[in-house]
């Protein structure tokens, strides 16, 4: 029914070697993909920190930025300076609530506890900024 393949892959020969470039295991790619979102969440819990400080963010960003050096080896993340333009609250809250939903995902999927729980407060403190009803849904 099928004919069999004769020839090689174009993509093997087209990469030549395949040991000539890095492989990464899922664990390392999940692995730099939530500290890819941690450390975007650590940046909009900085601008919120510079426009409505608060010791709720600041214990937040300590605790992002400690996920995110612990996710890179040891590697502290880049903080956000203040910017010049004032963005509102509501829209950061807004963008650090997706931001920690993603982290969340990644966190679950890669069974990372530590980073699961974090991520989850961080979507709660951010529903609750900005004013949406907490609702927990069950199954059944």
């Amino acid at each position: 029914m099928y004919e069999p393949i004769r020839t090689k892959s174009v993509h093997s020969t087209m990469a030549g070697n395949t040991t000539d470039f890095p492989h990464r295991s899922r664990e390392e790619e999940l692995d730099i993909q939530l500290a890819g979102h941690l450390a975007a969440l650590l940046a909009v819990t900085d601008e919120l920190r510079a426009t409505a400080p608060s010791q709720d963010l600041d214990t937040a960003a300590e605790l992002l930025a400690e996920q995110v050096a612990r996710l890179r080896g040891g590697r502290k993340p880049a903080r956000s300076a203040v910017s010049d333009s004032e963005p509102r609250a509501a829209a950061l809250h807004h963008r650090a609530h997706a931001l920690a939903g993603r982290a969340l995902v990644v966190a679950a999927s890669r069974a990372d506890t530590a980073a699961a729980i974090l991520a989850a407060e961080r979507m709660d403190a951010h529903a609750a900024a900005q004013g949406e009803p907490q609702e927990l849904t069950g199954v059944g």
